[in-house]
């Protein structure tokens, strides 16, 4: 008889296996059957009437134990801990958009505030501000990174440093939302890399620069282009930048040829009056420039590369001063062939290639200053030329002779103001910018004359000097006017140029004096230093005056270039 008493207590079904007893139902048919049911001795009768469901791991009544405190609950190894404050937070850790570790100020300008941010590593830039663009979804990535090596072709080109030329690339992309860009400038190759995020895969871009033209006009307006897309209260779409970017290119140079021939030939006369020269050595000196301009002009139109223009450049005021020494016709022969050389010396050049190497762009600069070494190598072998043919037939070539340069000061004041308009002329600046650079220019040679001279300063300390003072100038006027600084400061240092200390050296050289050549070729070379130095020098110190963004320690780590203290 046990057997079905054991049959009976088994459940039937899976509705008897069930925890919870059906409400309603009484007797032995309501009882809970299930194997971890409280034992009968143990039951605790309710509070109320009302069944009550029961788990089947349910801890028995009356059984309780005290609870306690819920551990941690285990969570992602990416996620921020307990300890984590928003407020404090450490520095190591950085939240996915970026923190501003320097506070970028809207009223610097956009050269101050896109340089700080590429010194920053990419996790720790501000996040751009996206609100003032109308397309929601936003630009084509690539037609952004597109327009962006497009203005860096035209700055690039143009002469623009390698540093400001990646300011500008990054400012055109953090105006449409790509802030995880990295842009590369060498003397020839331009790239851009983008990276939506970290799973993402980046897109590259790349633009060859070929062709170079000295357009400071056009480098303005590209200028003016970058500020107005940095702006975060203008909406410029990407169409409309294209559109003035192709008006730009469009746009002809502001000066005619014939213009730049009397510049050259302008430029080369007063640099001639500015070494000692008269009206006479003026007409010489600036008959052989514009013959010289001509010559190139002529070599360019035949496919000749640079250096060959420059060496037939190079031999018209060469040639007149060796011819008006053969016909002994009293002038200063020396000062023909000087001023000749102030309108072909490499200047801008020279100044592009040392800012770039102490701004850390050394394969920038080292391409720079090679080509540099190119063009002052043909104007050596061209003027070298003419005076190997003047020795031999005759021409009485002092390389002794002392230039007077120091007792006119007024008229060498006004030499140098002529000299910085011309050049101003020729490398094509708008013509709002002309008086600033040859009121410069007076004032440079005016600190040079008053520290060499009276003071007794050596030449190169003087230069260096006179140079700085047109490099804080010009980056002052420059940030004043939201525009670049290559216009306000290359011109006005056209009457430090080496022009003396560079002819006396090839002289020397023409009459087998090769150690005295190379001693005032040194010295030239020394007075292109100091001048290119002096310039970048004196726009650094001129950012100590600015508003610029940071000034804490933390603004200090993200401003540096390379390794630095």
């Amino acid at each position: 008889m046990a057997q079905p008493e054991t049959e009976d207590r088994k459940p039937r079904s899976d509705e008897a296996r069930s925890a919870f007893a059906p409400p309603g139902q009484g007797g032995s048919d309501s009882a809970t059957t299930s194997e971890f049911a409280v034992p009968q001795g143990l039951d605790v009768p309710a509070a109320g009437g009302e069944s009550e469901t029961t788990s089947e791991f349910a801890v028995p009544r009356g059984l309780e134990v005290p609870q306690q405190a819920a551990a941690e609950p285990e969570g992602s190894a990416f996620s921020p801990p307990s300890t984590y404050s928003s407020k404090n937070a450490p520095p190591a850790f950085t939240p996915p958009d970026g923190i501003p570790v320097v506070r970028l100020t809207n009223e610097a300008p956009w050269q101050d505030r896109m340089r700080t941010m590429l010194r920053m590593p990419v996790a720790e830039r501000p996040a751009p501000e996206r609100a003032h663009k109308t397309d929601e979804a936003g630009p084509a990535v690539p037609r952004v990174l597109d327009l962006t090596l497009r203005i860096g072709e035209l700055l690039l080109a143009g002469g623009e440093g390698a540093e400001d030329v990646e300011a500008a690339m990054f400012a055109v992309c953090r105006s449409y939302g790509l802030d995880r860009c990295e842009p590369n400038v060498t003397f020839t190759l331009l790239s851009i890399s983008y990276q939506p995020s970290l799973v993402d895969d980046p897109v590259s871009a790349s633009r060859t620069v070929r062709r170079r033209a000295t357009d400071y006009t056009r480098l303005a307006a590209v200028f003016r282009l970058v500020d107005d897309l940095s702006d975060h209260h203008t909406a410029i779409s990407l169409e409309e930048a294209y559109r003035r970017l192709a008006e730009i290119r469009r746009n002809r140079h502001p000066y005619p040829g014939w213009a730049l021939t009397g510049a050259s030939g302008l430029l080369a006369g007063a640099a001639s009056v500015l070494v000692g020269g008269d009206l006479v050595v003026f007409i010489a000196a600036a008959l052989g420039a514009m013959l010289g301009d001509r010559l190139a002009w002529l070599c360019a139109g035949r496919g000749l590369p640079e250096f060959y223009q420059f060496t037939a450049a190079a031999m018209p005021p060469a040639a007149i001063g060796v011819a008006l020494t053969v016909a002994h016709v009293d002038v200063e022969a020396s000062a023909v062939i000087t001023g000749g050389l102030f309108a072909l010396l490499p200047g801008r050049a020279l100044v592009a290639g040392v800012q770039d190497g102490l701004t850390g762009f050394y394969i920038t600069a080292a391409a720079r200053l090679l080509e540099v070494m190119y063009f002052f190598v043909g104007i050596v072998v061209g003027v070298l030329v003419v005076l190997y043919f003047g020795v031999k037939l005759g021409a009485q070539l002092n390389p002794d002779t002392v230039l007077n340069t120091s007792e006119r000061p007024v008229v060498q004041i006004i030499a140098s103001m002529l000299l910085s308009l011309t050049f101003a002329v020729l490398l094509q600046q708008e013509r709002s910018t002309v008086l600033w650079v040859t009121l410069t220019g007076g004032v440079a040679w005016s600190v040079y004359g008053a520290l060499h001279y009276p003071g007794g300063i050596s030449p190169v300390a003087s230069t260096a000097v006179a140079a700085g003072l047109v490099g804080l100038f010009g980056q002052l006027l420059s940030r004043y006017r939201f525009a670049s600084a290559l216009p306000y400061t290359t011109a006005a240092i056209g009457p430090l140029l080496p022009g003396s200390a560079t002819y006396f050296g090839l002289l020397s050289i023409a009459q087998n004096n090769v150690d005295k050549g190379l001693v005032s070729l040194a010295k030239a070379a020394s007075l292109a230093m100091a001048i290119a130095i002096g310039v970048h020098l004196g726009s650094e110190i001129s950012r100590l005056f600015l508003r610029v963004p940071g000034g804490s320690a933390a603004g200090r780590r993200a401003a540096k270039r390379t390794r630095g203290f």
